[in-house]
């Protein structure tokens, strides 16, 4: 989790909601990602699409088989969806997401009966270190806007 924590922080130093990604494989980091949605323009940039994308090229294939992510905060729909189909075996989240998360709070995607597959999800680690990193981008991002920096 403390890989993804760095990839959450280069997010942040480029104005992104600081949320890193990380795919492991027999104990090796076979790739990683950070939010770029505003630097990219890009809709589906988010750190664990990036980083499935990497690592589906890391690999040779889309089937992440034998895979774990590590991500900072609960992933969306979007992400959880990709999860699934990417057969990533097992989950491990920092902060969950009550508002829109799709791997427990809001939805629970990756572990719907109804999918062809059942990911393993494992959530708090890393809990504080995670939830503060979010907490002090918003708590950032709205004094910017109260001193007028953001229209």
């Amino acid at each position: 989790m403390q890989a993804a924590l760095e990839e959450a922080k280069k997010a942040a130093a480029l104005g992104e909601i600081p949320i890193g990604a990380v795919i492991v494989r027999d104990g090796a980091v076979i790739a990683c990602g950070h939010n770029e949605t505003e630097t990219r323009k890009d809709p589906t940039a988010h750190a664990e699409m990036i980083a499935i994308r990497a690592a589906a090229k890391a690999l040779g294939g889309w089937r992440l088989t034998g895979c774990q992510m590590f991500v900072t905060a609960e992933p969306c729909s979007m992400c959880a969806g990709a999860i699934v189909w990417a057969r990533i075996e097992k989950l491990y989240i920092g902060t969950m997401d009550p508002k829109s998360g799709a791997c427990g709070s809001v939805f629970n995607i990756p572990q719907e009966k109804k999918l062809n597959h059942f990911t393993e999800i494992e959530t708090g680690l890393m809990q504080e270190e995670c939830s503060c990193i979010m907490k002090d981008f918003f708590k950032q991002l709205r004094k910017k806007k109260s001193e007028g920096q953001y229209a």
